[in-house]
């Protein structure tokens, strides 16, 4: 394979929710100037959840306002509710807004109340009200969490899934992200979910959001790009999953490791921008900075040639 694939780098907020102690913010920005560095197009950088409820994303302001900004390179923040968008507006006025914005939903009721504490329909209300808020001063990414499954709920309904990227591309949604929250999509309702959207949604960019709960990841992966999936989500050393505070799912709940996508869509001859001289020091600078070995294969072994 030839094509190219655009790699969002979640390691600062995805990752670091996840983490029980926060990470000094001057860390943060050095960690993610070093993913620009990397070749990484998109970056999530922070969330402007509420700080008493994910208190490591409380510098939100300070972190996107501290990080070199470079052409070509857009930041990614998350957006609970409409109070986050106006506080992404707040920098964005200020200066060191984020070039664009997630904006979330759940495919199922049991995991929006624990995770959003809304319900389904309260949450649409939600994200109408913040597109509106953005006013189209920023780009948005549509996220469905537990597309491929809940673990309250159990299996979701696809054509749930398919009604709210259809809801989120009504709404002006440059990308939807498709999240298997917990890990427990299978290469092949990987492949069936990706053939179905982008039939439904042939203009729309989706993006693969693929969890490693449970080894299946890196093949997940694999079947979203021959679902002609062209953006994936992942994350330095494989860490991440629900905030800290947040519990459901069982083991590792983390994302799939950027260092093991990026070593073998390179493998693949799959063009991902990325420099692995850059990756590598990068994923060497995240272990340095959670203070312990992380999940990574490759940072082990080394990446893999073509």
């Amino acid at each position: 394979m030839s094509d190219a694939v655009t790699i969002c780098e979640c390691f600062a907020r995805d990752g670091l929710q996840h983490e029980p102690e926060p990470v000094p913010t001057a860390t943060k920005i050095a960690l993610l100037n070093s993913f620009a560095r990397t070749g990484f197009r998109r970056i999530e950088a922070t969330s402007y959840s509420h700080p008493a409820r994910v208190p490591g994303f409380s510098d939100a302001s300070e972190v996107l306002a501290g990080i070199d900004r470079h052409p070509g390179v857009a930041f990614k923040a998350t957006c609970p509710n409409p109070r986050a968008v106006e506080r992404a507006l707040a920098d964005l006025e200020a200066g060191h807004g984020a070039e664009e914005l997630s904006l979330l939903v759940s495919a199922t009721e049991a995991h929006t109340e624990r995770n959003l504490r809304t319900t389904r329909a309260g949450q649409w209300e939600r994200v109408t009200e913040m597109v509106k808020l953005a006013d189209g001063r920023f780009r948005l990414v549509g996220v469905v969490s537990v597309a491929f499954g809940c673990p309250f709920e159990g299996k979701v309904d696809p054509g749930r899934v398919a009604e709210d990227v259809a809801r989120f591309a009504d709404l002006g949604a440059s990308l939807v992200t498709l999240g298997d929250t917990t890990g427990v999509a299978t290469p092949g309702s990987v492949r069936a979910l990706y053939t179905r959207l982008s039939r439904e949604n042939p203009e729309l960019p989706l993006v693969a959001h693929l969890h490693n709960t449970r080894g299946t990841g890196i093949a997940n992966a694999v079947a979203a790009l021959e679902a002609g999936c062209r953006h994936f989500d992942s994350a330095m050393g494989g860490v991440g999953g629900h905030p800290a505070k947040i519990g459901y799912g069982a083991g590792l709940t983390g994302n799939v490791c950027t260092e093991d996508l990026a070593s073998l869509f390179a493998a693949m001859g799959v063009d991902t921008g990325l420099d692995l001289d850059q990756l590598a020091a990068a994923s060497a600078a995240c272990e340095e900075a959670l203070g312990r070995p992380l999940y990574s294969m490759v940072a082990r072994a080394g990446f893999a040639s073509a």
